[in-house]
């Protein structure tokens, strides 16, 4: 498992400049309190990546458990109306609360959706044994701290097939699977991300939600203008278009030394969407300990007959939940900096515990 990073693999642990770093406690895992390594990894989970920063997660703390509940207020009501990013957002959010627990050392039975006359309870962490920490999760829990979305062009430098396979492998251990997509299929998802933009750039609802969440300046949600790009990147597979350019700069580079993949499952249900979000986090973290960089391209999925398209890449023998752009960066220019993150006292509650504290 401990693989020599790539040459552009940040430097896990030592980069302060792009955001606040969660440090875990220096006492002993041994002598801490269970309630403790809760509340950490609550807030550990606030790292993860979710829809335009959306962070659309609630935790509750527990004596003896952890709730993640979907924070319906942040859910993108045009563009993802039935909840699939949400609730895959909500699962990026789970896969860290999991890992950052098991470098603590504590395991935990994962009860997804368990409450079917509560659909806003999306898991509860519970049944927590103790066993030893987990160097691995050590390692992704680092990872959690520098991990970013770099939407620039990539470098030349191809992905390894090595480093491939095993963000593949992250994704198949949490219940999803990764299809990497061919030449042909690769101009397929261009020609579907090109139409998926003009249908949401001709609807105004879809341009106004976009436009609120790329002007959360000061909320810790959202996506400023230095991450996004400050012009379209000459790209085979066209990007987002956010409506408004940002200040990130993009350089000459191309995706022509991209990988595309395709997550995707065997159902499209809500607990089906939660673990794909689990096996996003999965992937993505395996791949930023191996320097490599990760773009979730979800336009492509928002839109019915573009979601159909990438149906048909999967030759209609599975649901397609978000596709990825693998690549190096170019290690040459800084990328950009952290997006925001709201406050943990906004996303974490503790109140359960006051009783028991007296």
């Amino acid at each position: 498992m401990d693989h020599k990073p790539a040459r552009a693999a940040p430097r896990v642990g030592h980069d302060r400049r792009r955001g606040k770093v969660v440090r875990m406690s220096q006492e002993s895992p041994t002598d801490r309190p269970l309630t403790t390594a809760l509340a950490e990894a609550a807030a550990t989970a606030g790292h993860a990546p979710s829809v335009h920063n959306t962070q659309p997660w609630q935790w509750r703390v527990l004596p003896d458990a952890l709730e993640l509940r979907a924070a319906r207020s942040r859910q993108l009501a045009a563009t993802d109306p039935e909840g699939r990013l949400l609730t895959l957002s909500c699962g990026t959010a789970l896969h860290h609360a999991r890992t950052a627990l098991a470098a603590e050392g504590w395991t935990p039975v994962v009860e997804r959706l368990p409450d079917p006359d509560d659909p806003q309870l999306l898991a509860r962490l519970t049944g927590l044994h103790r066993t030893d920490p987990d160097p691995a999760a050590m390692r992704l829990v680092q990872c959690m701290q520098v991990r970013h979305t770099d939407r620039r062009p990539v470098s030349d430098e191809p992905v390894p097939t090595t480093a491939v396979k095993e963000i593949a492998e992250a994704a198949v251990a949490e219940g999803s699977r990764l299809q990497i997509l061919d030449g042909d299929q690769v101009l397929e998802l261009a020609a579907a991300a090109a139409h998926a933009g003009t249908v949401e750039a001709e609807d105004p609802q879809l341009r106004e939600e976009l436009a609120y969440w790329t002007s959360r300046a000061g909320t810790g949600t959202g996506l400023p203008s230095d991450v996004l790009p400050e012009q379209a990147p000459q790209t085979t597979v066209p990007a987002r278009d956010f409506g408004r350019p940002g200040t990130l700069p993009i350089g000459a580079g191309h995706d022509r030394a991209a990988v595309y993949a395709l997550l995707y499952g065997d159902e499209d249900e809500p607990d089906s969407w939660l673990r794909a979000g689990e096996a996003l986090s999965a992937a993505w973290l395996t791949a930023t300990r191996l320097g490599v960089s990760v773009v979730p391209l979800s336009g492509v999925v928002e839109v019915e007959g573009t979601r159909q398209t990438l149906r048909g890449l999967l030759a209609g023998l599975g649901h397609p939940y978000i596709v990825l752009r693998l690549g190096i960066a170019d290690p040459a220019h800084a990328g950009p900096p952290h997006t925001p993150r709201l406050a943990t006292e906004q996303v974490v509650d503790t109140s359960a515990l006051r009783g028991e504290h007296g």
